[in-house]
């Protein structure tokens, strides 16, 4: 029979837990409370209070099952939100920025409306690296993560090797002087000076 206790959290809400038959209780509890799923659910409703937080970990654990499964439409629409999010928060800082009439605080408006820019495009560069994965073309690599394609042998394409051109002969005869110029004429030692007329 499994035993079940509720645990509670700081934000007036609970969490059910169930050890199983040779599991402690305490353990049971840690490994409920470190799982991803709990800890965003938890997040969440401190944000936005619901009633029952088991209900929203439930729903976050099939919604990461999904992306377990290959399903990233979630997390595509999520990004696309956040990116549209960010634009708006953009326009409206450089709008309220331009209404400024002090130096400083027209700055930190448009120095933060920047930012929600970059972060716009980076969120826009996630979304597009999830749709469109790059492919790694490597002779050799020791990478772990990410997708890898290795092509022993083969050239890549649209790809030629770098020739280091400086490394190359100036002259294929031996020992031959790379000095063109001229020779010029010696001049004695001693030369007797003449006078400068004026």
């Amino acid at each position: 029979m499994a035993i079940k206790k509720k645990v509670p959290v700081k934000n007036k809400s609970s969490v059910i837990v169930n050890a199983g038959k040779d599991e402690d209780q305490d353990e049971a509890v840690a490994k409920k409370l470190t799982r991803p799923e709990v800890q965003a659910s938890l997040t969440i409703q401190k944000l936005h209070p619901i009633n029952d937080v088991n209900a929203l970990t439930k729903i976050l654990r099939q919604q990461t099952a999904d992306v377990i499964g290959g399903n990233m439409t979630r997390a595509e629409a999520m990004l696309l939100s956040q990116a549209h999010t960010l634009d708006a928060l953009f326009n409206n800082l450089v709008m309220k920025g331009l209404d400024q009439t002090h130096m400083p605080h027209y700055e930190s408006f448009l120095r933060l409306a920047y930012k929600a820019q970059s972060q716009c495009r980076s969120t826009l560069q996630a979304l597009s690296d999830i749709k469109n994965p790059s492919v790694v073309y490597a002779k050799q690599a020791n990478i772990t993560s990410g997708n890898q394609q290795i092509n022993n042998g083969l050239t890549a394409p649209r790809t030629q090797e770098n020739k280091n051109n400086s490394n190359e002969l100036l002259t294929e005869i031996p020992n031959a002087t790379l000095d063109t110029r001229r020779t010029g004429e010696t001049v004695p030692v001693n030369s007797e000076l003449e006078a400068v007329a004026t």
